[in-house]
């Protein structure tokens, strides 16, 4: 039984919500003190629940009759999975800007990262939000811009966000829906919710994701490495080129990851599926290899970047014949690095870069590239110096475009 810590008021504050909205969940019976009126963090919980489900009709009082009724229950919110609701502290986004000097525009975009709406200067911070400023203090001390560190809350916020809904929808599609289907009370989908297994389940999905993300960072930093080394060892003449490079490709879909979602589980796997035997086959033809996916997209090795050409120009091709969305692709040569079963280098984030800019349906490719594929049955038209994202100095583009 978790220790009651709280008087009404402080649970009130600690929830966010008026002392007036406890007493009134605590004469509903949706929240019951202990005998010397205390409350515990699970009452607090409770109480945010009650508000959440308010906001999304139903009412405190119908809440009430269902948990009375047995047909509903929250001592779920007791167990220790749910320490991840997240109370207010005493600190507000403008006082802590204050303290920390860090920019208040930063701190806010921590809540809109973690899925909730911009909030005002003068809005408490929860307890989560704190765990992220010792993050940007180092950052900003060691030099980061702040557009870098604003562009990396937003893809960290929007990547967990994708892991979040896909767990959320696993446990209710694999779990809590069979159950349910087999005549399951409430009080039995919350022993569940409630179970050590549950919390077991937490605790090593945090050890896996945190796993994984040392691992891609570790694929980030070795091509950050191998970049560096590339252009000393240019830069000082000890580093030659080859005479004819590999070429790597990054093929992306427009909106995949949208469609897929629009389209339900079973047809986006049939259209991962498509996919992955069109790109497999057309670079195989052409003596490609594919590396890896990349959720919306696939990295391609091309030994010789004029067959890479007209692969990439029939995959895009492919895949709008099999009533995908365009697919948008870059191509770079120069040399790789391989290491365990992928590609590092200069080459490889010019490649990806590249994809990025390139427009939907476009097969955009570098001057190295138009060297290496004379002749090979697909023609260039210059785009011109481009500045791409991450990437030091002016890259030369070209549209590649298939003869005839």
């Amino acid at each position: 039984m978790a220790q009651a810590h709280y008087s009404r008021a402080d649970a009130a504050d600690r929830a966010g919500l008026d002392a007036s909205y406890v007493d009134r969940l605590i004469e509903l019976g949706i929240i019951t003190p202990d005998g010397d009126d205390r409350l515990t963090r699970g009452d607090i919980r409770r109480a945010q629940m009650a508000q959440t489900l308010e906001g999304a009709g139903i009412d405190a009082e119908e809440l009430a009759a269902g948990l009375r009724k047995g047909h509903l229950s929250l001592t779920f919110m007791d167990s220790p999975a749910f320490e991840r609701f997240a109370t207010l502290s005493r600190e507000t986004f403008h006082s802590l800007s204050e303290r920390t000097a860090i920019p208040l525009n930063l701190l806010m975009l921590i809540r809109e990262a973690a899925g909730g709406a911009m909030p005002e200067p003068g809005d408490r911070v929860r307890d989560d939000e704190l765990a992220v400023v010792p993050l940007l203090e180092v950052q900003l001390r060691m030099g980061y811009r702040p557009i870098s560190i604003e562009r990396g809350l937003r893809v960290m916020g929007d990547g967990l966000r994708r892991v979040a809904e896909t767990e959320s929808d696993a446990w209710r599609s694999d779990l809590m829906e069979p159950m349910r289907t087999a005549g399951a009370t409430m009080a039995e989908l919350g022993a569940v919710s409630a179970s050590a297994d549950t919390v077991q389940l937490g605790d090593v999905g945090d050890e896996a994701m945190l796993a994984i993300w040392h691992a891609r960072q570790a694929h980030a930093w070795a091509s950050n490495i191998i970049g560096g080394f590339e252009r000393f060892l240019t830069d000082a003449g000890l580093l030659t080129a080859l005479p004819r490079p590999p070429a790597i490709c990054f093929l992306d879909i427009t909106g995949y990851t949208r469609l897929t979602h629009e389209r339900g589980d079973e047809a986006a796997a049939d259209l991962a599926a498509g996919l992955g035997r069109l790109v497999h086959r057309t670079a195989t033809e052409r003596g490609g290899r594919p590396v890896k996916w990349l959720g919306d997209g696939v990295m391609v090795y091309f030994r010789d970047p004029g067959p890479g050409v007209l692969a990439a120009l029939e995959m895009v091709e492919g895949v709008s014949s099999a009533g995908l969305p365009p697919a948008h692709v870059g191509l770079h040569a120069g040399p790789v690095l391989f290491q365990e079963g992928d590609y590092f280098g200069q080459t490889v984030n010019v490649a990806a870069r590249i994809a990025e800019y390139a427009r939907p349906g476009e097969v955009l490719v570098t001057e190295e590239v138009v060297d290496a594929a004379a002749d090979m049955g697909a023609r260039f038209t210059e785009i011109g110096p481009v500045e791409l994202k991450g990437i030091s100095g002016p890259v030369r583009l070209h549209a590649a475009h298939r003869v005839g």
